[in-house]
């Protein structure tokens, strides 16, 4: 039931907003169009269960369940919003095989972040910092992009058994 909720509130905030964009007589462009514009899901795969390392609370996939999956992650702005995820990046961590961007491992006191498929962008953010502020504090820290928290695949050993990411996770040490 609170699926359909949420579902129902995804789809008429943007009709609410077109309704106003083209409201008879407004003449200024809409200054957010960015909240127009969105990352759908791309598909779905099925769960498969294994040997799951749950040390961050990992979610484990269910044998039968599917799982949503996306090509894109919301476009980044100075106020984009995302979901700090914990991960470990160290060899035998819940966070699986080795950082995609350098082929190595970081220690859980090394600030490294694993983005979501859209944000990684292919590789382009490897190795560059990003800067994370909590939104309910302001307080802010640099993290270094290491990895892929993919968002296409998931429910192998190579993903540790877990779900696809979402389209909006910075998952961090």
């Amino acid at each position: 039931m609170a699926t359909t909720s949420a579902i129902r509130v995804l789809y008429v905030i943007p009709l609410l907003i077109l309704v106003i964009l083209h409201e008879p007589g407004q003449t200024q462009a809409f200054p957010y169009r960015s909240l127009l514009q969105t990352c759908q899901p791309s598909g779905s795969i099925p769960g498969e269960s294994g040997n799951c390392n749950t040390e961050n609370g990992s979610e484990c996939c269910q044998d039968g369940r599917s799982y949503t999956t996306y090509d894109c992650s919301p476009a980044v702005t100075g106020s984009t919003l995302a979901t700090l995820t914990l991960n470990s990046f160290a060899e035998g961590g819940d966070g699986g095989g080795a950082s995609a961007c350098t082929g190595r491992f970081y220690g859980d006191d090394q600030m490294v972040v694993a983005l979501s498929t859209g944000w990684y962008g292919g590789g382009s953010r490897c190795t560059k910092n990003i800067v994370i502020t909590a939104a309910s504090t302001g307080k802010s820290a640099t993290a270094m992009v290491a990895d892929e928290c993919d968002s296409t695949t998931g429910c192998d050993e190579e993903h540790n058994f877990e779900p696809p990411c979402r389209n909006n996770i910075v998952d961090a040490t």
